[in-house]
């Protein structure tokens, strides 16, 4: 089933406000971000529960079909908690309960098809840790939204003289600061090691509120953002 590659694999962060304009339906871009988004975990989570490769394909391809033919995101909201844990069980309710081999692919609605890499697919499930599907979920949904937050502090430095900056300095957001060479990397700035120093220690603080902001869009109201980045470490740090 040939497929348009997706440019990267960005799991753009699910704020409910896209998740509301997707219920519209003259909402075709909010729906295509939530696809884009989702399309991946959900394919793992298919995956690891047992389909075939072409079976998981198809089924994440008619599951988004379904969300908006059966307009199932009428019963998501902020309401309701976390959207990822809304999406999951859908999957869960889909593939009980929906899902039937001699069923045509629909391809109709208000969007055409999630557009699935299968090679890419394949070859980023094949680097999975050994997990049960639902924490390969989680997994994944941890990992694309880190890797979401580094997109967007990147964004902030996309200026003439804080580019190669950046590129510099974003390896020392994995390593622990007692490992960073902070001459090296004064001299890959051409600053002093002190100012190098402060520029790592803002990147971190900025790196940190971005990724608390993401993970807060993601809540209902009224939930506690502290426990969300616990448990975002949690997966991050399981395998």
């Amino acid at each position: 089933m040939p497929a348009t590659p997706l440019p990267s694999p960005l799991f753009a962060t699910t704020r409910w406000s896209v998740v509301l304009a997707a219920r519209h339906a003259d909402s075709r871009q909010a729906m295509e971000t939530l696809c884009r988004s989702y399309w991946y975990p959900l394919y793992a989570y298919v995956r690891r529960d047992g389909r075939t490769p072409h079976d998981a394909q198809d089924l994440t391809q008619e599951f988004f079909a379904r969300l908006v033919e059966k307009d199932w995101l009428r019963s998501a909201g902020p309401e309701q908690g976390r959207f990822r844990t809304f999406l999951l069980v859908a999957m869960k309710r889909f593939l009980i309960n929906e899902w039937h081999k001699s069923s045509a692919l629909k391809r109709g609605g208000h969007i055409t098809h999630v557009p699935l890499d299968a090679e890419d697919a394949e070859r980023r499930f094949a680097a999975e840790p050994d997990l049960a599907p639902d924490a390969i979920y989680e997994r994944r949904w941890a990992m694309t939204l880190l890797d979401q937050t580094l997109r967007a502090l990147e964004a902030e430095f996309a200026i003439p003289g804080k580019a190669d900056h950046f590129h510099a300095m974003k390896r020392c957001l994995t390593l622990d600061r007692g490992s960073i060479s902070y001459t090296e990397l004064a001299a890959a700035m051409a600053c002093s090691e002190g100012a190098a120093r402060v520029a790592v220690h803002r990147l971190r603080k900025r790196f940190r509120e971005l990724f608390r902001e993401s993970i807060a869009s993601t809540l209902a109201e009224g939930e506690d953002v502290e426990t969300e980045m616990q448990h975002v470490v949690a997966v991050l740090g399981g395998a």
